[in-house]
């Protein structure tokens, strides 16, 4: 009976490898690129025990806890912790967005598509498929675990010693087969690939706001998400490996009860199934706008909430920075109020940036739902009836400005209120609402790039999540890091003004804005003279 389940699996293994003979390459080799050029940077960066122990008091501040996590070895702020306090939560996130699209990719949005009734229609094992990619994808994070861990040794730096190198990859690599496992366990149950994928990256952020939230006041809350175990390994520092083992300790009893789920499911449904619609749409819903909101709906209100819970996560730590800032001679001395300003008002810019780029996933989810939407045939049924492609393509890009705008006022609710319930002194709804809405042009931007690419170039909409992270990257990390200003500017993030610090530039935002709106209008033309895939 086993070996029927588990039949012809080494050549559904081969096929994984066949189709992503480039995705794959690309993800490991830039991943082990960037952990590696990032920590030879460091070496540079703070040349002397002084340097790194003066950013070392600025990463105590509960605000940088909430962001990267608890800072092991700040009390002698090498380039080894200083590598595993400043990067590894954040290269742990991008790993498990790696492994839960891969997953999704081979399992749920295969079975929708229709290609593992196909493949089932051989004589393949029922669970051949998913202990393929399982496979798989546990071999692509052992390998970038060997590479990352190796790499970082081969930088022969002081404070870089190969258990510890080799603990940072397997950190991540056990990040990556958590997530493997959480992925399969939703593509069980899970209707199609949409819910598969949200459903897992709301597990990532919910384990991310969890770890936040205890790493500020409740050390007990961050062993409950897995991102506070990968932590817990205090890599650099003190070593530990037995975060690892109960990381993939609870990966692999994640696998076998989605194993034994996909074995006793039917073919494309899903333990979760969606409730049937109405039997007559109402008007709203017969319009085209009406129609996007509806698909969207549940995605919707999930990052609604998650914004809103977001921003109040990050602002009830704005009481303990007010202290802490208030409290630390050092920083006072380093840190001069610039304008008038607290230091906490100065912070408020750089975590502003952040939650704007958070905020424009989903406006960009809800643009780019039109792309998917067509490869599945659909737009094609739509467009068959008495409506016009710049109706279609124009509620769809509505939906995505509306919708984005809301997801970052929603994010400046939360963190205003929660800031202003725990700060003595509350800084001024004015001032973060100018510091959150002067990023709308940035944003717009990314929408208008996305309308461009769904117009003129469909197949190469995906660069655009590649330069959304290229952005977060040059913006908060190269603050850090240092980057050249150039590599900001290519951003269109960078050229925001950060508000309060710095002035208002009317020229850069209006120029940001104009080239937004070429970028929809050229999109707009290009999609109504192209074909329509169907």
């Amino acid at each position: 009976m086993w070996k029927q389940l588990y039949s012809q699996t080494g050549r559904m293994v081969w096929f994984i490898l066949r189709r992503d003979r480039l995705r794959i390459p690309i993800w490991l080799l830039a991943l082990s690129f960037l952990t590696i050029i990032t920590a030879s940077a460091f070496t540079d960066l703070y040349k002397s025990a002084q340097e790194r122990q003066a950013i070392a008091e600025t990463m105590r501040n509960p605000a940088m806890t909430a962001m990267l996590g608890p800072g092991y070895g700040l009390d002698d702020y090498t380039a080894g912790p200083m590598m595993a306090h400043q990067m590894l939560l954040f290269t742990a996130i991008v790993v498990a967005i790696m492994s839960i699209l891969l997953v999704a990719r081979h399992t749920r949005a295969d079975e929708e598509e229709g290609r593992i009734e196909l493949i089932r229609s051989l004589p393949v094992g029922k669970l051949s498929n998913a202990s393929a990619t399982v496979l798989v994808l546990f071999c692509i994070n052992v390998l970038l675990a060997l590479f990352i861990g190796f790499g970082l040794y081969s930088l022969q730096i002081e404070s870089m010693d190969l258990e510890g190198s080799l603990l940072y990859g397997s950190a991540l690599g056990a990040t990556g087969i958590f997530f493997t496992a959480v992925t399969l366990l939703f593509a069980q149950l899970s209707e199609n690939a949409r819910g598969t994928i949200g459903l897992s990256f709301t597990v990532l952020m919910a384990a991310y706001l969890l770890r936040a939230i205890g790493d500020v006041s409740n050390e007990i809350l961050s062993w409950f998400s897995p991102l506070g175990w990968i932590l817990g390994t205090e890599v650099y520092v003190n070593n530990q490996w037995w975060p690892i083992i109960l990381t993939v300790g609870a990966s692999f009893v994640l696998v076998c009860v989605a194993l034994y789920l996909n074995t006793i499911r039917d073919l494309d449904s899903g333990f979760l199934p969606a409730k049937p619609g109405r039997k007559h749409a109402s008007r709203f819903l017969q319009s085209p706008f009406g129609l996007a909101f509806r698909l969207q709906r549940t995605g919707i209100i999930s990052w609604a909430i998650g914004m809103y819970v977001l921003g109040a996560s990050y602002g009830s730590v704005f009481g303990d920075l007010e202290s802490f800032f208030s409290n630390n001679e050092m920083l006072t001395n380093l840190l001069t109020p610039e304008n008038g300003l607290t230091l906490t008002e100065q912070f408020l810019s750089m975590l502003m940036s952040v939650i704007s780029m958070i905020c424009t996933i989903p406006a960009l989810m809800f643009i780019l739902k039109l792309k998917a939407e067509e490869k599945k045939s659909r737009t094609e049924h739509l467009l068959s009836r008495a409506v016009s492609r710049s109706k279609v393509i124009g509620s769809y890009l509505f939906l995505s400005m509306v919708f984005g705008l809301v997801m970052l006022f929603l994010a400046l609710v939360g963190l205003w209120s929660a800031a202003a319930s725990v700060m003595e002194e509350p800084i001024s709804f004015n001032i973060m609402f100018e510091a959150a809405m002067i990023y709308l042009p940035a944003m717009w931007f990314m929408i208008g790039l996305a309308v461009l690419l769904i117009g003129l170039f469909p197949q190469f909409t995906g660069f655009i999540w590649l330069y959304l992270g290229y952005s977060f990257l040059v913006v908060y990390l190269g603050r850090l890091l240092q980057f050249p200003d150039w590599m900001g500017n290519l951003s269109p993030f960078g050229q925001i003004p950060q508000l309060p610090v710095e002035e208002m530039n009317v020229l850069k935002v209006t120029i940001l804005t104009c080239i937004a709106i070429v970028l929809m209008i050229i999109g707009f033309i290009g999609y109504r003279k192209r074909d329509i895939t169907g």
